[in-house]
């Protein structure tokens, strides 16, 4: 079977709170031909993970790096290089992702109300703009 993962099987197959969905989401990703994950769903994947189960930024990525890595797993690697560099500086995956393919759309700016989000894609020597309601004149 060549399968698409929706996010509840990836985070099924991680967090194993529910052990017999668990083991059916698990046994879905090792015997899949082709298991396609979609930056869409890693990025709910590392939201639910983190805000809904309180996992740590480490954890989430080495369970992405592990998710990713298999033979059979088809991904935008470049975009969850991207998201990875983010997490692992502290920052939100799905903005390094939104950076990574804006810039590969051809948007030169990621612009964001996020500050920390635009100083770490700073950091990585992307260009940013903060925008900043209160400085705004009506």
């Amino acid at each position: 079977m060549r399968a698409t993962a929706d996010t509840n099987i990836l985070v099924r197959a991680i967090v194993n709170d529910d052990h017999h969905q668990a083991r059916l989401a698990q046994n879905l990703l090792s015997t899949a031909e082709i298991i396609v994950l979609t930056l869409p769903a890693l990025c709910e994947f590392v939201w639910v993970t983190k805000r809904g189960y309180r996992h740590r930024a480490e954890d989430i990525a080495a369970a992405i790096r592990l998710l990713v890595s298999a033979p059979t797993a088809r991904v935008d690697r470049a975009a969850v290089e991207a998201g990875l560099a983010m997490l692992d500086s502290g920052g939100d995956f799905a903005d390094g992702v939104i950076a990574f393919e804006g810039r590969r759309l051809g948007g030169t700016v990621f612009a964001s109300f996020d500050r920390r989000a635009t100083e770490l894609i700073a950091a990585t020597g992307g260009e940013t703009q903060l925008l900043d309601s209160a400085s705004e004149q009506p």
